[in-house]
């Protein structure tokens, strides 16, 4: 499985990051695709305090397996919707969601590190003083933005590089080939072109979340079929349906499938970039793994992304 680095992490990051958004028992069929997923190679899993209960299984299954050492984590914290209402991005609540995800994945310290969300209101200063007390601590590897614009972003670097401390090395948002209407869920952010830009001059990497648009590459979605009100409300529109097509005539011509081109979009960037799946089955999980081995030239990247198109409107 590829693999890549992010600053401050001494282990290689596997470029298919395994999610744990359906990690609800440690038992089949979520055991089989943990152990499917490293025996494939891959060494890093995203989860997050939100998510509750999802830490404390995989950590059970890491302990379980003695594979702590050899594996990458990337959990998140200060989610607006964790424990009380409205915006949580402050020293305090970093603090807390912090300490209880530690304790909840049975662990002394995370790889990787993520703000869940953004407080545009909030101050960069205090935040970055924060979480470089845990960097100290060894309590973190590294620390990253999901959901932040990269202006916030790279505001948050400034003020760092200005206080001999320590930048976000990675950052999260959604990317993928579909592009939101938008925001799937609230408080959510998507790398479009202006972001793509910027982490392609900036070489930050990014780790995408619903790389695959929520299966809207998968066949199972006409522009008629209506059942799923989450998808048609997020990613039906004429543009999207004009860069199916593309990726299916695209996948036919590399005798792959309209979903692999899809995530091979996400692994083709100007920039390091990671995607978080979550394949049902060793079948699904074997289609990415072949995905990222997909090359794109640049006038196909820029043909399946309508960016001729876009830039003539």
């Amino acid at each position: 499985m590829q693999k890549m680095h992010i600053q401050g992490v001494d282990k290689a990051i596997s470029r298919l990051i395994m999610g744990t958004g359906d990690l609800r028992k440690l038992e089949e069929p979520q055991r089989m695709m943990l152990d499917a997923y490293i025996r494939a190679g891959g060494n890093t899993f995203d989860t997050a305090h939100q998510y509750r209960n999802k830490e404390v299984i995989l950590g059970q299954w890491l302990e379980e397996k003695q594979l702590r050492e050899k594996v990458v984590i990337l959990t998140k914290g200060a989610h607006h919707d964790d424990g009380s209402p409205g915006p949580r991005v402050n020293p305090q609540a970093i603090r807390k969601d912090l300490l209880e995800s530690l304790d909840r994945l049975g662990t002394e310290y995370v790889d990787l590190y993520a703000l869940h969300r953004d407080d545009p209101d909030t101050a960069v200063g205090p935040i970055m003083e924060e979480l470089n007390e845990h960097i100290q601590a060894s309590r973190i590897r590294a620390i990253g933005a999901s959901n932040w614009s990269f202006g916030r972003i790279q505001q948050a670097n400034e003020y760092a590089a200005s206080h001999g401390l320590i930048g976000f090395t990675f950052s999260s948002p959604n990317l993928s080939l579909a592009k939101p209407k938008e925001p799937r869920w609230e408080g959510c952010v998507s790398a479009d072109a202006d972001t793509c830009a910027w982490h392609g001059g900036n070489q930050l990497p990014l780790l995408a979340w619903s790389s695959q648009a929520g299966g809207f590459f998968s066949g199972h979605f006409t522009p008629d079929n209506h059942e799923n009100s989450e998808i048609v409300r997020v990613y039906y529109s004429d543009d999207n349906w004009e860069r199916y097509r593309r990726a299916a005539k695209l996948a036919a011509e590399k005798s792959v499938s309209p979903i692999q081109i899809a995530l091979a979009y996400v692994l083709n960037q100007s920039f390091p970039s990671c995607a978080i799946i979550g394949p049902k089955n060793p079948e699904e999980l074997q289609t990415s793994i072949e995905a990222m081995h997909i090359p794109f030239t640049p006038e196909e990247l820029a043909w399946l992304n309508l960016e001729r198109e876009e830039a003539a409107k």
